[in-house]
């Protein structure tokens, strides 16, 4: 078979993520990589520095949902490429790549990586591209493929360091199998250095600034994310990669593990899987490997099948259904009020997975959900903040800096808002300091933080900001004051600030 199936499951992807990805509004995390993007550094608090560098690159001629949600389109439309280019490596025919991209679409946790920017994006592209170059390797390929794997490598964990677990897996793969014998290379070696060097930087950035991503991996342990056992989290897998397709990659990880020139990615696999459990990692960080396992899966269920095609057909259909049954939770094709419908008609019906299974964060959700309604209300926030700050006398006005509750709010603003002057204690926004603040009054976005009277001798509401949008709930009914009378050293009140989860 030619590459020809590769090329149209990359098409299709494409097609499908361009028709239905820029819908709704920006998503809270897509505004601070926008803003981070256009301040650009080596690193930042939460994160390496290739996805904000995108996401501000697409933003260059003006707001554009529809651009910005374009590069996650086309990893997602290289993440089909690779995973069918798979399927061809390990010697599947034209049904294994029609079943393996039907899989790859039909998983939400993929599409939801190829629905909006975001640090998943580039590792859909790259790991099964990885794992490709291995196998080629593996089959006698020339060893200089070691360096478009150490490019691709340094590439991906400068997009999210997630990568590094599943190098680390990939290495015990090969070391437990007679494919070690690829790593006995001067070009392996190379392919190492090079992805070292593409690191370098952020690893030194991170280092200057006291490594903030390990601080707020431990902050992220202690109350913001959920702790599921070993048991839910692996439930927790195939209901991220569609229950009722998630079969089709469990065979592929027996296969694997019962083929000896390919068992170090089954090794690969668990191993990914055990640190994750082991770490209590998300539930979605490893989840850019399962374009794998996935194109493993599609090819002894084409051996079983290909001398009876009706079955083959009726495999299909079946993951043609269910993948279309998931396709409106991760892609916004539905108005948002048709969407809850939906949910409570269809998926809740279908699923055995009870609400709420599936998040990865404590804390109240409306019943959109919460990706969904991170991409609700974000103008009309900004254009509130702009209000309540006009509204102060042009005396405060003039020495005010707007302070906000968390990265969402603030970028919010400087995207929407950009003339309003805005700070922020958490992540990145911290870090980037109070600037000509010091001494000044602080219009406060949320009513809370300095009520105390250690900071401030006046607090005074200024405003109420209701929506009747579906946001999150710390988003909504919030009090704006105007806190004035600095009681503590700037320094001091930014210190007490800081806020890394």
């Amino acid at each position: 078979m030619n590459h020809r199936a590769a090329w149209i499951a990359a098409l299709v992807t494409l097609a499908l993520h361009l028709a239905g990805n820029a819908h709704y509004g920006f998503f809270r995390d897509e505004l601070y990589f926008i803003i981070c993007g256009f301040s650009p550094q080596w690193g930042y608090v939460d994160q390496p520095p290739v996805v904000p560098l995108l996401a501000a690159l697409t933003q260059l001629g003006g707001h554009s949902l529809f651009l910005l949600r374009a590069v996650p389109a086309l990893c997602a439309a290289a993440g089909a490429f690779a995973t069918v280019l798979l399927v061809i490596e390990f010697g599947g025919g034209a049904f294994a790549a029609a079943l393996a991209t039907v899989a790859y679409l039909g998983a939400p946790v993929l599409i939801a990586f190829g629905a909006k920017a975001g640090p998943d994006e580039i590792g859909l592209a790259l790991w099964p591209l990885i794992a490709l170059w291995l196998v080629r390797l593996v089959r006698g390929a020339d060893r200089r493929w070691w360096l478009a794997i150490g490019a691709a490598g340094g590439i991906a964990c400068e997009s999210k360091y997630a990568v590094l677990f599943f190098f680390v897996a990939l290495a015990v793969g090969l070391l437990l199998t007679p494919q070690r014998a690829i790593l006995r290379s001067r070009w392996a070696l190379a392919g190492i250095a090079l992805a070292a060097l593409i690191v370098l930087p952020n690893f030194v950035w991170q280092a200057r600034n006291g490594f903030p991503m390990w601080e707020l991996l431990e902050a992220g342990q202690h109350g913001k994310n959920v702790i599921v056992g070993p048991l839910l989290y692996l439930v927790l897998e195939a209901a991220i990669t569609n229950l009722f397709l998630a079969p089709l990659w469990m065979i592929g990880v027996v296969w694997l593990l019962r083929t000896s020139a390919w068992r170090f990615l089954g090794y690969a696999y668990l191993v990914l899987i055990v640190e994750m459990i082991v770490l209590h990692g998300k539930h979605y960080y490893p989840a850019d490997v399962y374009p794998i396992v996935i194109a493993a899966g599609a090819i002894p269920v084409g051996a079983w099948t290909s001398r009876v095609s009706i079955v083959r057909g009726a495999i299909l259909a079946y993951a043609a259904v269910f993948a279309l049954i998931e396709l409106p939770v991760e892609l916004p094709i539905l108005s948002q009020p048709a969407f809850v419908a939906y949910q409570d008609a269809v998926l809740w019906r279908l699923s055995p997975v009870p609400r709420g299974a599936l998040r990865t964060e404590n804390g109240a959700v409306p019943a959109i959900g919460s990706d969904y309604a991170d991409m609700n209300g974000w103008p009309e926030f900004a254009a509130a903040a702009r209000r309540a700050y006009d509204a102060l006398p042009p005396s405060e006005r003039a020495r005010a800096v707007i302070f906000a509750l968390d990265y969402g709010q603030a970028s919010a603003i400087r995207f929407f808002e950009p003339g309003l002057p805005v700070v922020s204690g958490h992540n990145q926004y911290w870090l980037w300091g109070y600037g000509a603040a010091g001494g000044q009054d602080i219009l406060e976005l949320g009513g809370s933080c300095w009520r105390d009277e250690r900071y401030f001798a006046r607090t005074m509401p200024v405003q109420r900001y209701v929506t009747p949008l579906p946001v999150m709930p710390y988003e909504n009914n919030l009090t704006f004051l105007n806190c004035s009378g600095l009681r503590v050293p700037m320094q001091t009140l930014w210190n007490d600030s800081k806020t890394y989860i």
